[in-house]
């Protein structure tokens, strides 16, 4: 007797075959049966007439490293359909270090909640190598599959000691004790290695403010973690230095495959940006180059959506890329940011670094920032512009007399990126441009993009860029091999990680971000997503139903469902 039978389904298969009518036996967590119409006697039957059958959704750019340790379920993403993520990404792991120092380098660039960290650290690690550490994943209650990249931050920190990985280059035995540590972790089961490059993800702790520590190595040590991927055909994801065109340079030397095996490269991020409406035009012609006559092998990434972040007053990750600006997201208390307010030359200063528009990654246009809470009530809704026009006021100096007055009280929001369909659609459906990019799990009080996957289809169903099965392999089958993932298809033998769709659910708009008090982080607040209980009517992990009609099953996180992915 079969454990479940999932009836009369559409089943997509997640390969990009056209959808047929079938019936999914399971058993023991694994899908034993596919026909027209099962026989078999079953514990239970589920009717899915008129409902898709599709695998569950892969998150190829997440940061759920600390929160896996306190909340396993993931529950904010499986909620939207997601059963595999991937995580260690921008070179943030906790695979090895001390755990004050990993938390130094991960909460300022993934602006991570105090309370998670807190709770992280109570906890503690239990392992000493990275083999040790994808052995303590498979014993945690993982709600989705994990798949790990080794991150070089941590790496480069525990080798060099944190203020030498900041400050110095390794020495050549430096470099082989990394070398060795690396190639284990690949051996070990690591997917492949994270790098970053991008000069505004800074640390917290004692040294905050400078640049976490893989933005300090030089092109040979890069060159030698991405050797290490490409020996054994593994994932190198890269966030490049968008000020510094020498980085795409080293990038595209390291990847080449015209003289041997390419390097399975993949790019953050190919974006419609506010600030440059033509650079997205930029990325197709980039690929072809790369991939078609270099012979590479390079996927960059995009969200799903308009990339829109919110802000507390002056604590933003939108203000790093400046000095004034990373100055007061190192403040420590609003009397300390109003410290900083009064010097005169710091307002000259910020001012001018303000209306420094040379390769910003933030428009800082405040015609198109708007304010979303303020104790002065009459501004919600309104642009800081518009307002500053009312006030007769300069914009900027209104800005500043803002952020000033109400600090964090004044939450604003900004779009600065994807918001034009007509680019976002193309870069989704272009074939070396992956669909992803959420950062689920971090910033947790800036963005909340857990729902990429079904705002994908959403788009897929309104405008008929894709097909259905196209845009479901997108988030499904084709991550999955690229990242040499066992997941992502509906066949004999795979773990039956699947979902139910109702595809009436998908003729909505995107759904707003919205914030919740969240038990995770003790009652703080969180950026999330709803909406997709109209569209995912079940999620199955191993087999277990873990979502009904939107409801969370306390399963989730509680048993051990998901597993790690070693690279196929």
């Amino acid at each position: 007797m079969l454990d479940l039978i999932i009836k009369n389904g559409l089943k997509f298969d997640g390969l990009g075959s056209p959808p047929i009518l079938q019936d999914i036996g399971i058993e023991n967590g694994r899908i034993v049966t596919i026909s027209p119409f099962i026989t078999s006697q079953a514990h239970e039957i589920i009717d899915a007439t008129n409902l898709w059958v599709t695998p569950g959704f892969i998150d190829i750019h997440t940061h759920y490293d600390l929160e896996l340790e306190i909340a396993p379920g993931l529950s904010e993403s499986v909620r939207h359909g997601v059963t595999s993520v991937v995580i260690g990404n921008c070179s943030l792991s906790v695979a090895i270090g001390e755990p004050q120092m990993l938390a130094d380098i991960f909460q300022r660039v993934e602006t991570l909640s105090h309370t998670l960290i807190a709770k992280w650290l109570d906890k503690s690690l239990s392992w000493q190598t990275p083999a040790e550490y994808l052995q303590h994943l498979q014993t945690l209650p993982l709600g989705a599959n994990i798949a790990p990249l080794f991150g070089h931050s941590a790496l480069r920190a525990h080798v060099m000691g944190l203020e030498r990985s900041l400050k110095k280059q390794p020495s050549k035995f430096e470099l082989k004790i990394m070398e060795r540590i690396a190639a284990d972790a690949l051996e070990a089961g690591f997917i492949g290695i994270s790098i970053d490059m991008f000069p505004w993800h800074r640390m917290s702790g004692e040294w905050q403010g400078d640049s976490i520590p893989s933005q300090h190595a030089k092109f040979k040590e890069y060159a030698m973690l991405a050797n290490l991927c490409q020996q054994r055909d593994l994932v190198f994801q890269v966030t490049p230095n968008i000020k510094k065109i020498g980085s795409f340079l080293e990038i595209l030397w390291m990847s080449l495959g015209i003289i041997k095996k390419p390097l399975r490269l993949t790019v953050l991020s190919a974006l419609d940006a506010v600030h440059n409406r033509k650079m997205w035009r930029m990325f197709a012609p980039i690929l072809f180059i790369w991939n078609r006559i270099l012979q590479g092998n390079t996927r960059f990434q995009t969200l799903t959506e308009p990339f829109t972040i919110f802000s507390d007053g002056a604590v933003t990750p939108l203000f790093e890329e400046f000095t004034t600006g990373a100055k007061l997201n190192s403040c420590q208390s609003r009397q300390e940011r109003l410290e900083l307010w009064k010097s005169e030359s710091f307002c000259d200063q910020f001012i001018q670094e303000w209306n420094n528009k040379k390769y910003p990654a933030f428009h800082r246009q405040l015609e198109l920032m708007e304010v979303v809470e303020c104790p002065e009530k009459s501004w919600e809704g309104l642009t800081f512009t518009e307002i500053a026009h009312q006030q007769k006021q300069e914009p900027l100096t209104f800005f500043i007399d803002a952020l000033q007055k109400y600090d964090t009280d004044l939450r604003w929001v900004a779009t600065g990126a994807n918001d034009r369909l007509k680019p976002r659609l193309k870069m989704m459906k272009h074939p070396h441009i992956f669909p992803g990019f959420t950062d689920a799990g971090a910033h947790v009080r800036n963005l909340g993009y857990y729902d990429g996957a079904i705002s994908l289809l959403k788009q897929a169903i309104a405008t008929n860029f894709l097909a259905p099965e196209a845009a479901i392999y997108r988030v499904t089958g084709e991550p999955a091999e690229w990242f040499r993932l066992n997941t992502g298809v509906i066949k004999v033998g795979a773990k039956a990680d699947l979902l139910l769709i109702d595809p009436l659910g998908l003729n909505q708009p995107l759904s707003p971000q919205l914030q919740i008090s969240d038990p995770v982080l003790d009652g703080e607040m969180r950026m999330v997503k709803r909406g997709s209980e109209e569209i995912i009517k079940a999620v199955f992990i191993n087999g277990v139903k873990v979502v009904n009609n939107g409801e969370v099953s306390d399963v989730l996180g509680r048993e051990k469902l998901g597993d790690v992915l070693f690279p196929v």
